[in-house]
């Protein structure tokens, strides 16, 4: 039975038309995707712009601003690599606020991840949360342990 099935089989491919052949072949092979370059056009360069406002604290004296903006130049990440600020992200101190500059990739949720280690670092994670008041805004606020006091009694 094998023997049948094989020589039909083989009758097949050779009595096939050579023309046939070729396109079964091409039709085998895959087909990549090809990306052309644009030419002459380059995209805006995006500017991302965010304020950390921590004016709460300072009214209380107990953060530091300037600690806070040494902590970030330090701290913050440019393509993968610290100290690599490089003209693509700045940062600067206004009275109580840290303005935060970037034309590289930088999400805002990376500022709030920074914000809290330092005040982990500082002791005051327990008393300061950090609240996003608008998308490119975040402010630093003491927990209302008050009304929580109230509520329970």
């Amino acid at each position: 039975v094998f023997l049948r099935h094989f020589s039909t089989s083989i009758k097949r491919t050779m009595s096939a038309p050579a023309a046939a052949a070729p396109a079964a072949a091409a039709a085998i092979k895959p087909v990549k995707a090809v990306k052309k370059a644009t030419k002459g056009k380059k995209g805006k360069k995006i500017t991302k712009k965010y304020v950390i406002d921590c004016s709460q604290p300072v009214e209380q004296r107990i953060f530091d601003v300037a600690a806070f903006e040494k902590f970030l130049h330090d701290r913050v990440k440019v393509e993968g690599k610290t100290n690599n600020l490089s003209g693509k992200v700045s940062i600067n101190r206004e009275a109580a606020k840290i303005l935060f500059n970037s034309s590289a990739a930088t999400s805002k949720r990376y500022l709030k991840y920074l914000t809290k280690k330092f005040l982990k670092k500082n002791n005051l994670r327990d008393y300061l949360r950090v609240v996003a008041s608008t998308p490119t805004t975040y402010i630093l606020k003491f927990f209302s342990i008050n009304e929580e006091e109230a509520g329970e009694q």
